[in-house]
């Protein structure tokens, strides 16, 4: 069986453990004030990875919270990756030196392709590329954009380059609890020949075991964010349920 993780979100604005609707900053949910606790909890609960996300970077363009971050990742024993607003090469290797285990590109494989191939070349597993689609084409700048770019092509040219893992969300899904759009997930997977972790919609377990059954064509993991905080999903329970290989490492 194919490896499947469960990706626990940490999504931080003005320093706290957060949740957007649809990306929307003005239909925010404050779930913890400590993002360090927050991931110290999902370690407890048996994450094997912790995904971070820099919401106020990923509007201003460049890190926020990058010393918030750090203290993240040294406080957990797990690896983390991290996303938004990573759009410079000095970035990428400050929040590496932080101890970030992996960086996510997103805006910038549409706006500054030269940079994201250098970082891919010089980075290689350490880098994943998120491709955040409306109605299967790209959106960038925190989703607050929509570019003409189809995201099955972006992701083929891109594993051409070396990207061996993107994280894909379908906006219409995310935080509204609605499942993922599985067949998406599938469909780029299959298209780019690469890792493809699914991010948005997941709302209870079935959900998980769904793109779990498709590990073996590519659907590496699943990252989960509303459904945790609220308690539709336990974290323990599906990974206790999903990634028994983890179990007592």
């Amino acid at each position: 069986m194919s490896t499947f993780t469960i990706y626990p979100a940490i999504d931080i604005r003005g320093g706290k453990a957060v949740r957007l609707v649809q990306g929307d900053y003005a239909q925010e949910t404050v779930y913890n004030d400590s993002p360090v606790q927050a991931a110290r909890d999902w370690e407890a609960q048996g994450a094997s990875w912790i995904h971070l996300v820099d919401l106020d970077g990923a509007k201003a363009g460049h890190p926020v919270n990058a010393e918030l971050i750090g203290e993240i990742a040294r406080s957990v024993s797990v690896p983390v990756q991290l996303g938004g607003g990573l759009r410079t090469e000095a970035d990428v290797e400050r929040l590496l030196s932080l101890g970030v285990s992996r960086v996510i590109l997103g805006t910038a494989a549409i706006e500054d392709r030269a940079f994201v191939e250098r970082v891919l070349a010089s980075h290689g597993e350490r880098v994943a590329i998120g491709i955040d689609a409306k109605n299967g084409y790209v959106a960038t700048r925190g989703w607050l954009e929509t570019s003409e770019v189809k995201a099955e092509e972006l992701a083929k040219e891109l594993a051409a380059k070396g990207a061996k893992t993107f994280i894909f969300t379908d906006i219409s899904r995310d935080g509204m609890m609605q499942g993922p759009n599985v067949e998406a997930i599938r469909s780029l997977a299959a298209y780019s020949g690469a890792e493809v972790i699914a991010s948005g919609g997941v709302s209870r377990i079935e959900d998980l075991r769904t793109l779990a059954e498709h590990a073996q064509e590519g659907i590496s993991g699943a990252i989960v964010g509303k459904a945790l905080y609220t308690g539709a999903i336990s974290l323990a329970d599906a990974v206790r349920e999903l990634q028994p290989q983890r179990q007592g490492n």
